[in-house]
């Protein structure tokens, strides 16, 4: 082999090697996802807005959310989420699930433990809409979080005005 030879020859072996180190490189940090979580949580409604006005949620009428669900990550900035949640609502002394929603959604993942939540909702009462959901970790440990959200559930059908509720979510991810 001549000298141009020889130094072409090492000089291809250096970057296929190279090449090859930083691609598993990539390959393992890329290997944390995607990555599936679940949470369970409490949402208690503070009131709804409609064409007749607002309605707190501890006046004559009180109900409370169990939300649930799985989130599938992509990545550190994206995922996806599926929720259940059955509401309990009480009134005149009688408590019943009064429905439960179906509640897809899109992860949209920000620094400081910051994340938006655009979901859909199916509503097992005949409504439907979306919830905007705004999400803070305010505890992380190893193995589970504590999170604080605040939901923004927007509802239409079922024969009844259009509402915006708003509420607090309190939970726990694991």
């Amino acid at each position: 082999m001549s000298f141009n030879k020889t130094v072409s020859f090492r000089l291809a072996v250096i970057v296929f090697f190279a090449a090859v180190s930083n691609f598993n490189a990539t390959a393992q940090q890329a290997s944390n996802y995607p990555k599936i979580t679940g949470y369970f949580s409490i949402m208690h409604p503070i009131g709804t807005w409609n064409k007749d006005g607002f309605h707190d949620n501890f006046s004559n009428v009180y109900t409370v959310v169990f939300p649930f669900g799985m989130n599938i990550l992509k990545s550190d900035k994206f995922g996806i989420s599926f929720e259940v949640a059955p509401a309990v609502r009480t009134e005149h002394n009688i408590s019943k699930v009064s429905s439960v929603v179906f509640h897809p959604g899109a992860m949209f993942r920000f620094q400081h433990g910051f994340t938006f939540v655009g979901r859909l909702a199916f509503e097992t009462n005949g409504r439907f809409g979306f919830t905007p959901v705004f999400n803070q970790v305010i505890k992380k440990g190893k193995n589970t979080s504590l999170f604080l959200s605040a939901p923004l559930p927007v509802r239409f059908g079922n024969d009844q005005p259009v509402s915006l509720t708003t509420g607090l979510q309190l939970g726990v991810s694991f």
